[in-house]
């Protein structure tokens, strides 16, 4: 018989008081995979994975990690998880490696705590009060302690968030050797690089719906469908993507994004960018930038949920 899936959630409804967070969602997990979370601040998505750590019980529907109940098969999943929480997580005045010290005593088989820490670049800070870390330090403490146990499955929420560049592909790189050693990663993250670069899979939450799912490639269509990015200096004149639309013909999609840029999309080339910029020029629109690439995942984001992926 085969295995369940990492995490499957099927028609998850989360309420606050007469506020839906979270409506009828349904989403996969497979195992061995590193899979994007994404969403607009107030999506529901961080709701999930609090649900599905067994932080929260659903009002409606199931979860299930590992094949098991959250709640009601905490003690029998709890070993077998990580969780690396956005912030917190340790007292205000623990030493950093006191606290992976203290953690890694609760587990039954710990990781070498010391190779650990040098792994996740807490070495030069081990001694330091939790209080006094900066924000990136507090993220790798974070993220060594969801570690620390060995777990199947390990949720991170931000993992990168405030850390400098070298310490993020320090840890994008420490998280797809954990999918290598067969760990699933679930994570949520701001940065579309990130989401872009690490994720197998991704699903795009917003009011609380599934609005899309797919690897990297199928979201931005294989890269098979070339784009033009507009961004003006003052606001498009009403009707502008329907205008534009009209002046380059029915095979391309015109989507405007916000109030100072516009998303084309199609079989576009040079020669296209040669209609949109006469487009402009007769609708006295002031051009402050005109690309022409391939679609990513946060022209995909914007065009799904009309908001910006941030923190």
């Amino acid at each position: 018989m085969s295995e369940p899936p990492a995490v499957s959630v099927d028609g998850l409804v989360m309420r606050y008081a007469d506020k839906v967070a979270v409506d009828e969602l349904s989403l996969t997990v497979e195992r061995h995979t590193i899979t994007a979370v994404l969403g607009p601040n107030g999506a529901g998505k961080t709701t999930t994975l609090e649900t599905c750590e067994g932080y929260r019980k659903p009002h409606r529907g199931t979860v299930r990690v590992l094949g098991l109940d959250p709640v009601a098969d905490r003690r029998d999943l709890h070993p077998r998880i990580g969780v690396m929480l956005q912030g917190g997580g340790a007292w205000s005045g623990v030493r950093a490696m006191e606290m992976l010290r203290h953690v890694a005593k609760l587990h039954a088989h710990p990781l070498d705590v010391d190779m650990l820490a040098e792994r996740v670049g807490l070495g030069d800070c081990g001694r330091t009060p939790y209080r006094r870390l900066s924000g990136g330090q507090q993220q790798r403490l974070g993220l060594a302690l969801a570690l620390v146990g060995r777990p199947e499955v390990v949720f991170v929420d931000e993992p990168t968030a405030g850390m400098d560049p070298q310490a993020r592909r320090t840890t994008w790189a420490l998280l797809q050797e954990l999918r290598g050693d067969g760990v699933t990663v679930v994570l949520t993250t701001h940065y579309m690089e990130e989401a872009e670069r690490l994720a197998d899979q991704i699903h795009i939450i917003d009011h609380g719906r599934l609005v899309a799912s797919g690897s990297p490639l199928d979201l931005t269509r294989g890269g098979s469908v070339t784009t033009i990015r507009l961004v003006v200096t003052r606001p498009f004149p009403p009707g502008s993507p329907a205008s534009l639309r009209t002046a380059l013909g029915e095979a391309i999609e015109v989507v405007q994004l916000d109030e100072l840029s516009l998303l084309v999309t199609g079989p576009a080339d040079a020669s296209t960018l040669a209609k949109v910029s006469r487009w402009c020029e007769d609708n006295g629109v002031l051009p402050e930038s005109l690309t022409l690439g391939q679609r990513n995942l946060e022209d995909v984001f914007l065009e799904l949920t009309g908001r910006e992926l941030a923190p």
